[in-house]
């Protein structure tokens, strides 16, 4: 498999993450996406994603015509599917569509307006200065995190976002997570997602997908 990526990309370390759980072989493109003016754009990355976008998965086999699934969640599902196990979801529909609606809140909420085109659109077309890109960034992540941390004190969690299972879940916050430590937001308020993070970066199938144990990590 070859994994189209870039180091800071929160979508892409998603994937790293799974594909690490998973006990998945594959080799990384990266894609840079500030140099060059951000080769996402280039005519050669948009032949492979029309879209432009971060990451995208080549599961073809080797010598086989590109087999290209873009979208970190449907690349993750895919994975879910095709190798089983061990499984992100728990066994119950009840308790599959809780470990979703935190990665919802991720995925749908959170992370599309904070993404790195977003804040460069902000700067071009609203004359956002940095201060106000950043508050613009933490006002999003308070938002969610907040909903999160709600949930998770709810249900009584320890190490993980769903009893003790790493669910795809944990694959979304602890990307998020470590996105907003780099933007210097303050993490004192959430407990509980602060302790799941800190123990999930203990294990080596999240800690060697962090941005900078990757090839292209500046």
């Amino acid at each position: 498999m070859k994994l189209y990526s870039y180091f800071r990309s929160s979508a892409a370390y998603r994937v790293r993450i799974v594909l690490n759980l998973k006990h998945i072989n594959y080799d990384t493109v990266p894609v840079h996406l500030v140099k060059d003016s951000g080769q996402q754009h280039s005519i050669a990355y948009l032949a492979i994603n029309p879209q432009g976008l971060l990451p995208c998965l080549d599961v073809a086999a080797p010598g086989s015509k590109a087999q290209i699934i873009t979208q970190s969640g449907a690349i993750i599902e895919y994975l879910e599917e095709r190798f089983p196990q061990p499984s992100l979801l728990p066994t119950s529909l009840i308790e599959r569509a809780y470990v979703r609606s935190l990665m919802h809140i991720i995925a749908c909420d959170m992370h599309p307006v904070n993404n790195l085109r977003v804040l460069h659109y902000l700067e071009e077309h609203f004359d956002c200065n940095k201060a106000e890109k950043i508050r613009w960034y933490h006002h999003w992540l308070a938002k969610g995190f907040a909903a999160i941390e709600t949930l998770l004190a709810r249900k009584g969690s320890t190490h993980y976002c769903y009893n003790e299972q790493v669910t795809m879940a944990d694959v979304y916050l602890i990307p998020q997570v470590y996105n907003a430590l780099r933007f210097n937001f303050d993490m004192t308020p959430y407990p509980a997602i602060r302790h799941i993070y800190q123990h999930c970066m203990q294990l080596p199938t999240f800690s060697q997908a962090a941005p900078e144990q990757q090839p292209d990590a500046e």
